[in-house]
């Protein structure tokens, strides 16, 4: 990306007419009287932006204050033209998203977090025909038979390598979304969902299993990169009024993702025995379907003026988003954030743990992440076979039932887009939780007295189905939507990459103590699942505020107390004095 320019400062502007014609309209700060000089950076920081000194330009083209003769009809429609952005709209935001916001969204979510779920869920469709692979190439190769451990070992590398690629892909997502730009970041980690599909693809043909544990390894990664990148697009380029609802694209996608995997993973599509190496290379679909939407869309506005600078761009991309008479209001958003962190570039994930600032923030973070992993969603799933089995549901049919599970879950990512906006996060997070503590309860109950009373089974089928619809509504959703709300834009990409290494470090933590918990506990491996979900329900109603349609600024002033304690009133009193000198600047200019 090069050597940042400062913050607020956008460099030369590009413009249709000849350039001599600007050079009369920079106002003196002092004087009120154009210098025909450009102002230096630390005046357009100090002013808020280049767009506030162009609006003294804009008046004194247009005669000033002591009537003074604008310089031709040219220059007026010209700045006003240029500089209409950084102009405060009247009208009220839309309450729905805008085409281009719903397709970007889309194209977005497609190549994004839908990777990771169905890569997840078409793993176990083939889990025989793997095993017969492993076995068939091991004798052709060594003249003998598999050992069954060794056997085991294999199939547990294969299954589990795709986590450590997805901690890999954590890692290095919000590196890729500084230096690429998101947009970018995410072009480029298709190129390797299609390099791990080709992988998977042939190497049932060639007769090398390493190429199938290379394969996942790097879907591993591409999935990691997804999870911490499409988060924070979408949260950059949505309105705050619509920033919720938009963000749960994150959500819909993934389970989107689990319940397409489930549905072509059964034996009569691509789950046979011939099909299978055609499944797991399948996950190239999505990686070619976002290389050829997603370059139509334009880069993150925030991250065009914050972190490059450029206001011209910036100002582009929030009309190709908003459209020509909503842009406005999230420019001067923009703009605020941007004159507030005054030329902080983006900060390292370790910076993050020494900066009080956000403390909080990150406490916050990593709570919700590891309660979004440590829930008990993955025993539920784990149950839901046994469960289904005493219900009287045929074993042959159990995969078909198991698709009820992807479906609710889509229902209640789409349910949860369309109320979390109008409830707000914190009641839909809190009862989420609340309601998975009791689901908890009930089926920690149902699955002791499961052979006492007939209708028992048939009431641990509904809490399945209801702690699965509880998780969606609550923590399955918010998680990624309050990570991108909690920090400001030198943070952001730091939080998600320490956000993503948590998770998967609890996914692959739960995987491997999950099988021993169970069997040391039975059915009252619950009972710790609904302290974890009471506890987390209790963190965030003590400590995280309603962040509704609110701004990322705002956002941070709500955790201020809570960072700085005592030195909350002299941090505000300089935050103030700065605003009245920004006032006073402007006023001058003008």
């Amino acid at each position: 990306m090069g050597t940042p320019r400062p913050h607020g400062y956008g460099g030369p502007i590009k413009r249709a007419g000849p350039a001599p014609l600007l050079s009369v309209a920079w106002p003196n700060p002092r004087s009120g009287a154009g210098t025909g000089r450009r102002p230096n950076p630390g005046q357009l920081r100090s002013s808020g932006g280049l767009g506030e000194v162009a609006r003294g330009a804009e008046l004194r083209a247009a005669g000033g204050r002591d009537g003074a003769p604008a310089h031709g009809n040219l220059i007026q429609p010209m700045l006003r033209m240029e500089h209409q952005p950084l102009l405060r709209g009247s009208s009220s935001p839309c309450k729905l998203p805008s085409w281009t916001l719903f397709l970007a969204v889309c194209a977005v979510g497609i190549g994004g977090t839908f990777q990771y779920g169905y890569n997840v869920s078409i793993i176990n469709a083939p889990t025989q025909h793997i095993h017969k692979f492993l076995n068939e190439t091991w004798s052709s190769r060594y003249h003998k038979e598999l050992n069954p451990d060794l056997l085991t070992f294999l199939w547990s590398v294969i299954a589990s390598i795709f986590s450590l690629g997805g901690l890999c892909g954590a890692l290095i997502g919000g590196s890729m979304a500084i230096r690429l730009g998101r947009k970018g970041a995410l072009l480029m980690n298709n190129v390797i969902a299609i390099l791990a599909s080709i992988l998977m693809g042939i190497s049932f043909p060639t007769g090398l299993f390493e190429l199938l544990i290379a394969g996942r390894f790097l879907i591993g990664i591409n999935s990691g990169i997804g999870l911490c990148v499409q988060p924070l697009y979408i949260g950059e380029f949505a309105p705050k009024h619509l920033r919720g609802g938009l963000a749960m694209g994150t959500s819909i996608f993934l389970t989107g993702g689990i319940l397409t995997g489930q549905v072509i993973g059964l034996r009569e599509l691509l789950g046979g025995e011939k099909q299978w190496p055609l499944l797991l290379s399948s996950s190239c679909i999505p990686a070619l379907a976002q290389l050829l939407f997603l370059p139509w869309f334009p880069e993150s506005p925030r991250y065009l003026l914050i972190d490059r600078g450029d206001e011209l761009s910036c100002a582009k991309a929030l009309k190709r988003f908003h459209g020509s008479s909503e842009y406005r209001r999230e420019m001067e958003d923009i703009q605020r954030e941007c004159f507030a962190l005054d030329g902080e570039k983006p900060k390292k994930p370790w910076q993050l743990f020494t900066d009080r600032g956000v403390r909080w923030q990150l406490i916050t973070v990593i709570v919700m992440t590891m309660g979004q992993q440590l829930s008990g969603i993955n025993a539920i799933y784990f149950y839901a076979t046994y469960v289904f089995e005493q219900a009287g549901i045929l074993a042959e049919k159990i995969p078909y039932v198991t698709l009820g599970t992807g479906v609710c879950e889509c229902l209640t990512a789409l349910s949860c887009g369309l109320l979390i906006d109008y409830v707000g996060r914190r009641y839909l997070i809190i009862g989420g939780y609340l309601l998975m503590t009791l689901w908890c309860t009930v089926l920690t109950f149902s699955l002791t007295y499961q052979e006492l009373y007939s209708w028992v089974p048939y009431m641990s089928m509904t809490c399945v189905f209801a702690f699965i619809l509880s998780f969606g509504l609550g923590p399955g959703g918010i998680t990624n939507t309050l990570t991108a709300e909690l920090f400001v834009q030198s943070s952001r990409p730091a939080a998600y990459m320490i956000a993503g290494t948590v998770s998967w470090i609890s996914f692959f933590t739960v995987g491997m103590l999950f099988p021993f918990i169970v069997n040391g506990l039975k059915q009252y491996c619950f009972v710790v699942f609904l302290l974890e979900c009471f506890f987390v329900a209790a963190f965030i109603f003590l400590v995280i505020p309603e962040t509704k349609n609110k701004s990322f600024l705002e956002i941070k002033k709500e955790f201020h107390k809570l960072n700085f304690g005592r030195n909350t009133r002299k941090k505000e009193t300089e935050l103030s004095e700065r605003r009245q000198l920004q006032d006073e600047f402007l006023k001058n200019s003008a």
